[in-house]
């Protein structure tokens, strides 16, 4: 069930869920062109590439555990995680993606995961 945003008492946690409502309600990914979704913490990258045609994952990297890519949330990271993104997609012959910030505002990490997508090769 989604939480109401009045029910929300921190304003910067009432705005990203506002922005990850609305980004969402737009975002579809499909076979073809499947989902990014990036989770960003103070200490760690998450990506998830997701079929929502099928409501599964495909795969994902991140920043921890045991095919951990990188150390931190920070820049380098990104650089990293979006790297290896683009090499899986190119192994599963995908071509196309979405890319879903998950509420999170456009910059920093969050751009340089993006960008280091597109010079994979991957359009998004």
């Amino acid at each position: 069930m989604r939480k109401t945003l009045k029910t929300i008492k921190n304003a910067s946690k009432a705005k990203e869920a506002r922005r990850k409502l609305s980004i969402r309600k737009k975002i579809i990914g499909s076979g073809d062109r499947p989902r990014i979704c990036a989770t960003k913490t103070n200490t760690n990258l998450f990506v998830q590439v997701i079929d929502d045609a099928d409501n599964k994952t495909l795969f994902s990297v991140q920043t921890f555990g045991k095919n951990a890519v990188g150390s931190t949330a920070n820049a380098e990271s990104a650089k990293a995680v979006g790297v290896e993104v683009a090499k899986k997609l190119q192994a599963n012959n995908i071509k196309q993606a979405v890319f879903d910030r998950n509420g999170k505002v456009y910059t920093g990490v969050i751009a340089s995961l993006a960008d280091s997508i597109r010079e994979g090769g991957i359009k998004i």
